[in-house]
């Protein structure tokens, strides 16, 4: 005798799995599809790039040793070859940038989000993006050519009335009626006010593409309780835009670490430590890279490479922290109108 199931039709199958159809269209799963290999193609690309350097890093090392990242001399033909003062070198052109593109691009920013009439808005905006379209060369020759001539002027000045601070400290005269001119071009200072045109459109399109999206509810609250323009962007649209402002300033310091032409064409390459950034004479890895390249045997090549490789961790770890710091961020934090 068979019992029969007196379950109502729509509870019979209950236990049984369904398959649930997300509803994506055709279109939607091919794009997602898409940008997912995309992705993980720039990933196996980045890894790939790390682990090449990494390896021509080895027998550099065993060559050298650690005294490759100590010693400040890069003389193959005696067998001494060291990073200590091209880092430097680096970091004093990257931070002369920053400390000038920084400022100049959160005030670009937030005066064609902020303060442009509409009709200038798009003009603005073309003309910032268009600087970062034009070739790092043009940058450079812009620098050897127009920029340094004036620049030493502003270095003589800040070697006069700042001279006691180290880092504009400058061994001649500054106040001399005949002062020597020579020492104070080809610096890392001059490469920096150089490279810092160069990261202003791209940190100023961060931080602009952030200010855009503060939310008008906020805004529109902001100036019924009394406040002035000025008191909506520093209580409403900075706060919002704090991991704009870090993502675009870390963006444009990675862009600063690995200038090549404009900085190879403005400094005079030397090979010492030297924390006066107005001084004749500097060095970057980009820079030491590309001007040794050409005539590098293959264990030169190997040490050239195993600085590239230095340089790749060092933008690595700096967009690391920059991702960090923007993930962590919360718009609207801390603030009072």
């Amino acid at each position: 005798m068979t019992v029969l199931d007196e379950r109502p039709p729509a509870f019979q199958d209950v236990a049984e799995p369904r398959v649930i159809d997300p509803g994506l269209p055709t279109a939607d799963r091919t794009f997602r599809g898409v940008v997912r290999v995309i992705g993980l193609f720039v990933l196996l690309l980045t890894s790939a790039i790390g682990i090449f350097l990494g390896l021509q890093a080895v027998p550099t090392l065993q060559k050298y040793g650690l005294s490759f990242f100590t010693e400040t001399q890069w003389e193959p033909r005696s067998n001494t070859v060291g990073i200590a003062a091209v880092f430097v070198g680096t970091i004093e052109v990257a931070l002369v940038a920053l400390a000038v593109g920084f400022p100049l691009a959160l005030l670009t920013a937030l005066f064609i989000s902020e303060y442009a009439p509409p009709r200038l808005k798009s003009s603005l905006v073309s003309l910032v993006d268009l600087m970062a379209a034009v070739p790092s060369i043009i940058y450079g020759l812009w620098g050897f050519m127009v920029l340094q001539p004036h620049a030493i002027h502003l270095s003589r000045w800040l070697a006069t009335y700042l001279g006691w601070i180290p880092i504009f400290h400058v061994d001649t005269d500054a106040t001399s009626a005949s002062w020597q001119q020579s020492s104070f071009t080809a610096s890392a200072f001059i490469a920096g006010l150089a490279v810092s045109l160069m990261v202003i459109p791209l940190a100023c399109a961060v931080m602009r593409g952030v200010f855009a999206l503060a939310p008008l509810g906020e805004r529109e609250a902001a100036f019924a309780l009394g406040s002035t323009r000025w008191g909506m962007v520093r209580a409403v649209v900075l706060p919002f835009g704090r991991g704009g402002i870090i993502g675009g300033t870390m963006l444009a310091l990675g862009r600063a670490l690995g200038e090549t032409i404009a900085v190879l064409l403005i400094i005079s390459p030397t090979f010492d430590i030297k924390w006066n950034i107005l001084s004749v004479g500097t060095n970057t890895f980009s820079a030491l890279i590309a001007g040794r390249f050409g005539e590098a045997t293959a264990t030169q090549l190997s040490a050239l490479l195993t600085a590239g490789f230095i340089l790749f961790a060092m933008t690595i770890a700096i967009n690391t922290v920059a991702a960090i710091f923007v993930n962590r961020s919360r718009s609207g934090a801390a603030t009072e109108i």
